[in-house]
């Protein structure tokens, strides 16, 4: 299994961008999966989680700013970030739990400034 990010770089705050995570050994649509960020000093943070139900939970400091979407046609998962702001910066992990088993990406950079 793996699953690869792409998409982070740097912006000034109020600005865009779109990350993107491609699976490959799992189906997404059929996995609990989502993003999480790194930050230094804080750890492993969840930004949004989709349950393999559909259900949708985002962090608070995240809701009506980003939005989970899939394309299961190319077994992708992205995550579109809007109003960045400076606490957004942080490394964005991809993860799947997919039959009790867990998966990560190795994260992609978002700087914002």
């Amino acid at each position: 299994v793996q699953l690869v990010e792409s998409g982070g770089g740097s912006v000034q705050a109020g600005g865009s961008l779109k990350l993107s995570c491609v699976a490959s050994g799992i189906i997404f649509s059929s996995c609990g999966r989502g993003w999480y960020r790194q930050a230094p000093g804080n750890g492993n943070e969840l930004v949004v989680v989709w349950s393999s139900s559909g259900i949708l939970r985002y962090a608070d400091s995240v809701q009506g700013r980003f939005t989970i979407s899939q394309d299961n046609a190319k077994n992708t998962l992205y995550l579109q970030m809007n109003s960045l702001k400076t606490e957004d910066t942080g490394v964005y992990v991809c993860a799947a739990l997919c039959s009790g088993s867990r998966y990560w990406g190795q994260g992609t950079q978002v700087t914002v400034s």
